[in-house]
């Protein structure tokens, strides 16, 4: 079924994800009224490609707007959401919710007082495997779900030594920022949220600030590493308050094997999700006939996650009702928990976080 047509959507930020999100909100039949950015090259392409206005400014975009869809880089999320919010327009805004705490705080503040609602771009979400495990989760078939191994590691693929994305003051931080938000994300979802206790973290940089650094492609240009002050990998391991736990290893270079699986541990069944293929395994013994074991093996269709994820946001903006997915409030539990690793890594100690959870609605 398609999203709700003729909702007219701006994009804020027009380089490749603003672009992507355009083309995919275009199949959907949203009106793309037009674009914003602060690179007069950005909007020059957009124009011409998508026959839209552009603007240097976002407020003569918001006078026209319904909804838009934020694709800055990290620092400049708040900007553009909070004005959004408080202009009540509905926001889609890509993942990270922020470059820091401190901001992502004030936008969920601006989003509980506004009219819009505001929608986090956690779009593997949306991935046909993990809506088949979440919904097994929820059909008891895991019994207590009580650890996840979440991966999100490349043998090299850092994306561009010298972008915004290799700047702490821009991104806030390297690749549990950029990918390892996506793993750890997708695992606190499977769990269902739970209230987080403590973190413990280790942050490493060992690879972007080498001269002989050597990969065979990147994402964007190789501009130099003097302009890398963050992590290219972290590991962290997390607690919550009913012993379910979490251990996450991300890296955007390592010396290893790709790793972009998922394994869940519940007391009655457990699985095993490759990311990259979308393979799937179900683990589960019985005492039944004669003790055995059973390995089930789950195939699903592909799906465009990103598309899937527009269509929640077009049908929300469409009928006025908040969505109960991808809210601000998970990409704010989500924030902490990514700041409690890195201050773990600074301290070498555990962070307690006194009950980190959900707030209830």
């Amino acid at each position: 079924m398609n999203a709700p047509r003729d909702i007219a959507v701006g994009i804020i930020g027009l380089g490749n994800i603003g672009r992507y999100h355009t083309d995919r909100l275009r199949n959907h039949g949203a009106d793309i009224v037009g674009g914003m950015d602060v690179l007069p090259e950005a909007r020059e392409r957009f124009e011409r490609d998508y026959g839209v206005a552009t603007y240097d400014d976002h407020a003569e975009l918001y006078d026209v707007v319904d909804a838009v869809v934020v694709t800055t880089p990290n620092k400049f999320h708040e900007e553009y959401a909070v004005a959004a919010l408080e202009a009540d327009i509905d926001v889609l805004l890509e993942k990270p919710l922020a470059h820091t705490v401190e901001s992502a705080e004030r936008i969920v503040r601006a989003a509980n007082g506004s009219e819009g609602f505001c929608m986090v771009g956690f779009h593997n979400r949306y991935l046909a495997p993990i809506e088949v495990l979440t919904d097994q989760r929820d059909r008891g078939r895991f019994g207590e779900l009580t650890h996840i191994d979440a991966n999100y590691v490349r043998r090299r693929g850092i994306p561009g030594r010298g972008s915004w994305f290799t700047s702490k003051e821009i991104a806030g931080g390297g690749a549990l920022i950029d990918i390892g938000v996506h793993a750890l994300d997708l695992a606190l979802y499977m769990l269902d949220f739970p209230e987080v206790i403590e973190v413990t973290g280790t942050a490493r940089s060992e690879f972007g600030t080498r001269e002989d650094y050597t990969y065979l492609q990147m994402w964007g240009s190789d501009d130099g590493h003097e302009r890398f002050d963050v992590e290219d990998s972290a590991s962290a391991f997390i607690r919550c308050a009913n012993g379910e736990t979490i251990s996450l290893d991300v890296a955007w270079a390592a010396n290893r094997p790709s790793n972009n699986e998922f394994v869940l541990r519940g007391t009655d069944a457990g699985a095993h999700l490759d990311r990259s293929s979308g393979e799937m395994t179900f683990y589960e013994t019985s005492p039944d006939g004669a003790a055995h074991f059973s390995d089930t093996q789950v195939e699903t269709r592909e799906r465009d996650a990103h598309a899937a994820e527009q269509e929640t946001f077009l049908r929300a903006v469409a009928s006025g009702e908040r969505p109960d997915r991808n809210t601000v409030e998970q990409g704010l539990v989500v924030q902490r928990v990514m700041d409690a690793i890195y201050r773990s890594s600074e301290t070498g100690r555990a962070v307690h976080l006194d009950g980190l959870t959900v707030p209830a609605e």
